[in-house]
């Protein structure tokens, strides 16, 4: 109790925007999001259908998170092409966001051509932030999305990189001030050394991936446990005040386990951050 947003990662489990959806009729105040969902296994007219039934099931507290994913899941995984994943994002974010928005497209780019329209009825069209770390990504992030959802990335290239690119081409293209949310592995812990260590062994896949071994590379940081906050109730406070300082308008804090108690480390964990949402 007390959080104001959750984020439902889109992996290789449940589908993100289907459990967001159910959870959005079992809930009435806080914001569902994903965190974030691939844009290549989906037709963006299918993704703004969905993400506007979702809207819809959530009463409006649906925000849809997106990314393009990695070359090792869209290639050798689905069999299809991740080349210039930024000149796609772009085109596909045009095409969700005239149909989410305005209802219906008329979009003709390199790689896609879509004409067609949506007729749900939600309120208002749910907020769509992008993953967008590098410098072409974060102005798509400002000026076609409504920010961005990051991860693996630290609070001085948040502070320096992310955040002045997408507020610059949110300016540039007059869009209104974009959101930025970080997110970030936590565990409360009275052993945080253990806890770092245990954090590049859950988390080491996102230190071979392009993309965010060069958001811990520009952090300065050797692996995933560098960048995790684990520490006493203070610790964590402290650390996530940091992110805010830095710019970051709202902090995704993903609980790991670490311990003797899997479980209960993440539900203490949460637990502590209730509190800190609360207060």
């Amino acid at each position: 109790a007390g959080f104001y947003s959750v984020w439902l990662a889109n992996l290789f489990g449940m589908d993100a925007m289907t459990l967001a959806a159910v959870a959005g009729g079992q809930t009435s105040r806080i914001e569902i999001g994903t965190a974030v969902v691939p844009t290549h296994s989906r037709h963006p007219l299918t993704m703004a259908q969905q993400a506007l039934t979702t809207q819809a099931a959530c009463g409006g507290r649906f925000t849809l998170g997106l990314g393009p994913s990695h070359k090792i899941v869209i290639e050798n995984m689905l069999g299809l092409s991740y080349a210039r994943p930024a000149r796609h994002v772009e085109e596909y974010l045009r095409v969700v966001t005239d149909l989410t928005r305005k209802g219906k497209t008329s979009f003709e780019g390199e790689l896609y051509r879509v004409n067609g329209s949506l007729k749900i009825s939600c309120g208002s069209p749910p907020p769509v932030l992008i993953g967008a770390l590098g410098p072409r990504m974060r102005r798509i992030a400002g000026a076609i999305a409504d920010g961005t959802i990051t991860w693996m990335t630290g609070r001085r290239t948040l502070a320096e990189q992310v955040i002045p690119g997408v507020r610059a081409a949110a300016r540039e293209a007059g869009r209104p001030e974009p959101r930025i949310v970080a997110g970030i592995p936590v565990v409360l812990t009275n052993d945080p050394i253990g806890a770092r260590e245990a954090a590049n062994k859950t988390f080491s896949i996102y230190g071979t991936l392009p993309s965010y071994r060069a958001m811990l590379d520009a952090e300065g940081l050797a692996g995933p446990g560098d960048l995790a906050i684990a520490g006493d109730a203070a610790e964590i406070e402290r650390a996530i005040r940091s992110y805010m300082d830095a710019g970051a308008s709202d902090f995704h804090a993903a609980a790991f386990a670490h311990g003797a108690d899997q479980k209960g480390s993440v539900l203490r964990t949460y637990e502590l951050l209730g509190e800190l949402a609360r207060a």
